[in-house]
């Protein structure tokens, strides 16, 4: 059993007062139905849990009237030894995408009050882009504005894995007091977490995928679990998509590791496939992001805060939001050759995405500064509330463009910058250098 931060979510909402039904969101296989079964075992003495996807009768518990003695008398009779007791009982709706009525009904179960409600949903982003059917089965099932708690669950961060590793609180908490010292990590300590970052940028963070690294230590056959991860996305992308889409789609998705390696890392429609257009693509685009599987980060006009509202909407870089699923995707020989530090054409396509991963998981929005004049700065974010830019370097990296922007503080208005990299914990002036693995503990806004 793995130890997931959104254990601490689902403490707080049990113990506030009158809580809404929660429901939880995330891409496919990122664990929320085995992280919610698992708190419902230890919290409640008796759960009902109905899956949809696997179970689509369960729907016709809620085709009817919403009243939720109405709906307990139904899957009373469709589900083995359900019990319902006041206060004691936890309703899980999983995959409740694929039965918007159930999710209606938690204005009632809300209302109602007896009963916890506990609701998983894979897709709950995707809209605009659904099946005549599934828009039908929408207008019939608003959605319970208000009436819900939602929460959103990505796959294991780099901490988790830590965690999974068997890394314990007080070697972060001592990570921790170096990034805020500026005190380099000890060698021994500072060989274990490069290595174990390396795995990481290989495994990433889906549980199937470290379940597998952890008991097999075999990267061959986490790649075949990773495989079959992306088989179901696909297969996703086919079966939830509206017709026209569905092959545009795949496409777009498909195209994410050749868009990545171009040196203008830029996302093009063109490159998609050829001649394609940003008004025959961009729904596509927009419905992988909202199923979760990918980060856009989006170009600003300048080096300030706040970073938003100096987007620019039409120009925008597109990272996997899991590095693992992103290295399974490059050939056949990418994991070795990031153990042994040789990366070739996609050594800078593998470092960022890996850091969109950490940050993205974060719930960090993600920007980044290009100019035609050369300066480019692979990600911005706020930083003890000013504007930082991070650059991924390889330990030779010499960030030109990193020094330009810091030299030139009246036109940029940067005063201080992060490079991360194959290296401990320095400074230079304005600059601060860090560990590769230290970046999941920039937290502070």
């Amino acid at each position: 059993m793995f130890r997931r931060k959104i254990e601490a979510t689902f403490s707080d909402w049990k113990n506030t007062p009158n809580h809404k039904p929660l429901v939880i969101k995330g891409c496919r296989q990122c664990g929320k139905t085995y992280s919610v079964l698992t708190f419902a075992k230890a919290n409640y003495e008796h759960i009902i849990y109905l899956d949809f996807f696997k179970h689509p009768e369960y729907k016709f518990a809620f085709s009817g009237s919403l009243d939720v003695d109405n709906i307990m008398r139904q899957l009373s009779a469709a589900v083995p030894n359900a019990e319902f007791i006041t206060g004691k009982t936890c309703i899980i709706f999983d995959e409740i995408q694929d039965c918007p009525r159930a999710r209606t009904s938690l204005k009632y179960f809300q209302l109602d009050g007896r009963f916890d409600v506990i609701c998983t949903g894979s897709l709950l982003g995707v809209q605009g882009y659904k099946t005549k059917q599934q828009q039908m089965e929408d207008e019939l099932a608003p959605i319970p504005v208000g009436y819900e708690q939602i929460e959103e669950m990505y796959p294991m961060d780099f901490q988790e894995f830590l965690w999974a590793n068997g890394i314990a609180d007080s070697t972060i908490e001592y990570l921790r007091d170096c990034l805020h010292t500026e005190k380099p990590v000890d060698d021994l300590t500072h060989l274990s977490l490069r290595n174990l970052f390396l795995y990481y940028t290989i495994v990433g963070g889906m549980p199937a995928a470290v379940e597998t690294f952890i008991q097999t230590n075999n990267l061959q056959k986490v790649r075949n679990t990773q495989e079959d991860i992306l088989s179901e996305y696909r297969y996703d992308m086919i079966k939830y998509a509206s017709a026209t889409d569905k092959s545009r789609i795949v496409e777009c998705f498909n195209s994410i590791p050749k868009q990545l390696a171009r040196e203008n890392k830029k996302f093009m429609y063109s490159a998609v496939r050829n001649n394609a257009r940003g008004r025959d693509f961009a729904g596509c685009l927009q419905w992988i992001e909202d199923a979760g599987m990918i980060y856009r980060a989006y170009n600003t006009d300048i080096t300030e805060l706040p970073l938003d509202g100096n987007a620019i909407p039409s120009e925008f870089k597109v990272y996997m939001a899991d590095t693992g699923l992103f290295v399974s995707m490059l050939e056949q020989g990418t994991a070795a050759s990031i153990v042994q530090g040789q990366l070739g054409a996609y050594k800078g396509a593998i470092y960022e995405n890996v850091v969109a991963d950490i940050l993205g998981k974060m719930g960090r929005k993600l920007y980044y500064y290009h100019k035609e004049s050369g300066v480019e700065l692979d990600f911005l974010f706020r930083y003890h509330n000013e504007c930082v830019p991070i650059e991924c370097k390889a330990r030779t990296g010499n960030a030109k463009s990193l020094k330009t922007v810091l030299n030139n503080e009246d036109k940029y208005h940067v005063m201080h910058a992060i490079k991360l990299g194959d290296y401990n914990i320095g400074r230079e002036g304005k600059l601060l250098t860090l560990p590769m693995y230290l970046s999941f503990l920039l937290t502070d806004f």
